[in-house]
């Protein structure tokens, strides 16, 4: 007997831009894997909603997955996007939004998905018109969706106690490191010159916003680099050059504190500032790096760490939210409110030999093997499954 073949409609709006961050990522990455999964399966269907034409590095449209561009922009998801559904929803079973917003008024069931609730935790650290927003659309989008993608299982308790969901209806498909083809060595060797950037040095890559915690870091590595000036290194001049600190992201919101923070430092010439990075340069910043530092006071999950993973740099996480579940046991792991704390994981990460990062490296792609876009892709596609018997 032939099973029904499953009309599929995706929001990937979230995933049509061209420097990723957090959400974007995992929609991009989770967009490919699906289209993947689904090459070789005849029961799917798949249209792929966006705002405006899909840009270069989106998957191919195929036979089975399709683009469809909906206007106006102008509140697509809560305009658009909804009219395009009421007056074709006898084209799709089910809508699944990757981001934290579903439309308002949904004529199919949905599955939508939450990164973090940072924004009921720490609401001062929002600008106030993305906090309203995300405090009333999340909510709807939550309470009436089918089910919930959560991405991690610390999402999943904070999505369960908030919302009041059934543990059953919120899936956790965490988020993995995708393949990078590095930069050439001439490429990295232009980056490092133009960004005044040279061994040894501490990495940080995220966005700049106040839950990053940018302003302890900052006392840590200075508290780290008047120790370090304060002892005898002996001949060996290249022990004398302190560390630097590299922090590597887009400039985000409410930044104002953390930017003036970094012009007042006594270390600013150590502290370097290159922007956003591409992810060909990734490979090359992590591997050279004494340790990654993320040291954030709530995060949803945190890619970086299992980037730093992925490339053999041992991550210093904080030990709350969601990061310990990403490092497991292969990172040092510190209260993001402790300046002492970080400092002397940075001492310790300064003070690695030889053999106790290799050991780390060994575990860290031990760690790796959990994760997978593939595997959280099926686990969102079973999800979906789900719905279709559900109604059948």
């Amino acid at each position: 007997m032939n099973q029904k073949k499953i009309n599929l409609a995706i929001d990937a709006n979230e995933a049509n831009t061209i420097d990723r961050v957090g959400s974007n990522i995992y929609a991009f990455e989770i967009l490919k894997a699906i289209e993947k999964l689904t090459q070789q399966d005849p029961d799917y269907h798949i249209c792929v909603f966006l705002s405006s034409q899909p840009v270069a590095d989106l998957p191919t449209p195929r036979a089975g997955f399709e683009y469809k561009v909906i206007g106006p922009q102008f509140l697509w998801t809560q305009f658009g996007e909804p009219i395009h559904l009421f007056l074709n929803k006898d084209q799709y079973d089910v809508f699944f939004t990757p981001g934290h917003y579903a439309p308002r008024c949904c004529p199919i069931p949905y599955v939508s998905s939450v990164m973090d609730l940072a924004f009921l935790k720490y609401p001062d650290q929002f600008q106030q018109s993305d906090l309203i927003q995300l405090k009333h659309w999340t909510s709807y989008s939550v309470k009436h969706a089918n089910k919930v993608i959560a991405i991690s299982s610390f999402t999943k308790a904070d999505v369960v106690k908030t919302y009041h969901k059934n543990e059953t209806d919120v899936v956790v498909a965490p988020p993995a490191v995708a393949e990078i083809s590095p930069a050439t060595t001439a490429q990295a060797k232009e980056f490092f010159k133009r960004h005044h950037i040279r061994r040894p040095y501490f990495l940080f890559i995220g966005t700049f916003q106040p839950r990053k915690n940018l302003l302890i870091l900052v006392e840590a590595y200075e508290k780290f680099c008047r120790r370090l000036s304060s002892q005898n290194f002996g001949k060996n001049k290249r022990q004398k050059l302190l560390p630097q600190l590299v922090l590597a992201g887009k400039i985000g919101w409410l930044t104002d504190p953390i930017i003036n923070r970094i012009k007042a430092s006594p270390f600013l010439d150590q502290i370097i500032l290159p922007g956003f990075v591409k992810d060909e340069i990734k490979p090359i910043l992590y591997q050279d790096a004494v340790a990654s530092l993320l040291v954030g006071l709530y995060e949803g999950f945190g890619i970086p760490p299992l980037e730093s993973l992925q490339y053999g740099c041992l991550p210093i996480v904080s030990n709350v939210s969601s990061l310990p579940e990403a490092v497991g046991e292969e990172g040092i792991l510190v209260d993001p409110k402790n300046v002492n704390d970080i400092n002397q994981a940075m001492e310790t990460a300064y003070q690695q030999t030889a053999k106790t990062k290799a050991i780390y490296r060994k575990k860290g792609k031990e760690q790796l093997t959990r994760f997978s876009w593939e595997k959280s892709a099926q686990i969102i596609l079973n999800t979906i499954k789900s719905i279709i018997h559900e109604k059948a």
